[in-house]
């Protein structure tokens, strides 16, 4: 079987969804599906590209101006004489117009993956609203991501599968926390809150100003706690200058980007990660510090309660109202460090296995429907 994916960028990139790009290409390429994968990025990588398994031809080469990329990929899918695809998967709605084009070009089923609130709202472009109809198959990260879609968009919901992200296991583990880390971040002694995510303007939404409102109460009872802010961004100047106004800039830390190599180790000085917002349409980050062993405060208001399992791997508060941030900011810290079994529910085995029944079924579908129209 041959694959051709549509994505912002993997291997090379960061964030959520380059992480779970790298994922999605290695589920695919993996037994028993075996599927050879070719993934065009529309981002240039930020980091050097590694580990890229052998079924995945990867062409960062590719990545550059919108017309350039739809120029590329339009060439390397007219000529299905040389190129061949069973399936093209789009892995953002903004880049369906040349997925669209792409599955049409080599008469192969379309499957859109959506991650969080760009899918939560109509998308701003008439033109991509038009062609979501030619979809025919979608899978969201989460329930609440796929629920918010189907208000809007013209697809129904047996076209739409739930494949939440996944954690690899065994590449994070509960540890001591280090004191080069403690020295540099002069948080010897404290209880340490930890969120890590971008800090973008337009990202407003990740519950950093909702644990800043709370903090000056938890100084009360917990009078060592200190909160460590990890990811960078245009917003980290606002955040910044809200701790100061609200009386605890001695207590936060702002620690800029966090290599991926460093993130482990950044988790296991948090007795708590906190990150109570409201437009998280997943959150691996959830999922990566459980598996630290470090108990978790996740979000009523977004899915972030799906990462946690609505309350069984951690504990769900309502961002709208302090009082529960601060509680459960105070029983988190109560909860003793252990990595929860039930977090095999999101390891790639059982990602694989999700992705590979969501391609079996984009395929009968697109097969059963092409039969239904034969004379």
């Amino acid at each position: 079987m041959n694959i051709l994916a549509l994505l912002t960028d993997a291997f090379g990139g960061r964030g959520g969804i380059a992480k779970f790009n790298r994922d999605l290409c290695r589920a695919l390429s993996a037994e028993p599906l075996a599927a050879r994968v070719t993934a065009l990025p529309r981002v240039a990588p930020v980091d050097s590209v590694r580990e890229v398994p052998s079924r995945i031809d990867y062409r960062p080469g590719v990545a550059g101006a919108k017309w350039m990329y739809a120029w590329s990929v339009a060439r390397r899918t007219f000529d299905v004489q040389r190129d061949t695809y069973d399936i093209v998967i789009c892995g953002h709605v903004n880049l369906l117009p040349v997925a669209v084009l792409a599955s049409w070009l080599q008469g192969a089923p379309l499957l859109l993956v959506l991650h969080g609130i760009d899918a939560w709202t109509p998308h701003d472009s008439r033109f991509v609203r038009t062609l979501l109809p030619l979809v025919d198959t979608f899978v969201t990260v989460s329930e609440r991501t796929k629920e918010r879609f189907l208000e809007w968009a013209p697809l129904r919901a047996e076209q739409g599968h739930v494949v939440p992200d996944c954690i690899d296991i065994d590449a994070y583990s509960p540890g001591p926390k280090q004191d080069d880390l403690l020295d540099r971040y002069g948080l010897r002694d404290c209880s340490i809150l930890l969120t890590l995510g971008r800090l973008s303007s337009d990202e407003q939404y990740k519950g950093h100003d909702e644990i800043l409102e709370v903090l000056p109460e938890l100084v009360e009872e917990i009078p060592d706690v200190a909160y460590l802010v990890c990811g960078d961004g245009d917003d980290r100047a606002r955040l910044e200058a809200k701790a100061e106004r609200l009386g605890v800039g001695d207590r936060t830390v702002f620690a800029g980007y966090v290599p991926e190599d460093e993130k482990e180790d950044h988790y296991r000085l948090a007795d708590a990660f906190v990150m109570p917002g409201r437009g998280e349409g997943f959150g691996i980050v959830y999922l990566e510090a459980l598996a630290c062993g470090v108990p978790v405060v996740a979000s009523a208001a977004d899915a972030s309660r799906e990462a946690v399992r609505n309350g069984k791997l951690g504990t769900v508060v309502d961002p709208d109202d302090p009082s529960a941030v601060k509680d459960g900011i105070l029983n988190a810290l109560r909860e003793p460090r252990k990595v929860p079994s039930e977090l095999e529910y999101f390891s790639f085995p059982r990602f694989r296995e999700r992705w590979h029944q969501v391609v079996d079924t984009c395929l009968r579908g697109r097969t059963a429907s092409a039969k239904s129209v034969m004379p």
